[in-house]
């Protein structure tokens, strides 16, 4: 039998580091922007609503940044992707945005991120974003198969349940009850040692 690849694909914020957002509404007090794609599955609909929240707010790229830069990975997550990469592709795949996770990539050791860019005008005012394609994360999936990689997938959200279906193995990590209520079929998991482990025995 010839060898097959594997790609490990996994969703960034919630899994890797803390929920962005989250993490801006908290320094700013706007409660509104906690809101994630756990609460509202239509990503288009999230992103046009905080967006919104960003104007009558007057918070500009500059404001995130410095929110940014003291968000740290957590614990145990840089390691876990170190022995992802010494074992097997690794791709981030993330409904995030290239000017809010280039930070966080270099406390990761930078692995390759797919994911969407914001447009910034000169006062650095977010004025809107463009999205690569819709469902990337399903999409990404399909074409590393296409090219013929075993793909093992893990994310936390709605917006991965696409991805996990498509791989060859899927998985919740950290995800919410009713994420993991309402998609029995994966297994849900709580920390990187059960994460190694079910990929160990995948691939052995």
């Amino acid at each position: 039998m010839a060898y097959q690849p594997t790609i490990v694909a996994t969703d960034l914020e919630g899994v890797l580091v803390p929920e962005i957002w989250i993490a801006v509404a908290e320094k700013t007090g706007i409660a509104e922007l906690q809101l994630t794609t756990r609460d509202i599955p239509d990503y288009d609909e999230l992103m046009q609503k905080r967006l919104s929240i960003l104007r009558d707010n007057q918070l500009s790229m500059d404001d995130i940044h410095a929110v940014i830069q003291m968000i740290d990975p957590f614990e145990g997550a840089a390691a876990f992707l170190d022995w992802v990469r010494s074992q097997n592709q690794c791709i981030i795949l993330s409904d995030t945005f290239y000017e809010f996770a280039m930070p966080l990539m270099a406390k990761l050791g930078y692995p390759t991120l797919f994911c969407h860019t914001l447009e910034v005008d000169a006062q650095q005012a977010i004025i809107g974003y463009r999205i690569r394609k819709t469902d990337p994360k399903t999409h990404a999936v399909i074409a590393f198969k296409e090219l013929g990689f075993r793909v093992i997938a893990f994310g936390d959200s709605y917006n991965d349940t696409g991805m996990l279906r498509e791989a060859d193995m899927g998985m919740l990590f950290r995800a919410p009850e009713r994420v993991v209520n309402e998609f029995p079929q994966y297994p849900a998991l709580q920390d990187y040692a059960q994460l190694q482990h079910h990929i160990e025995s995948y691939l052995a």
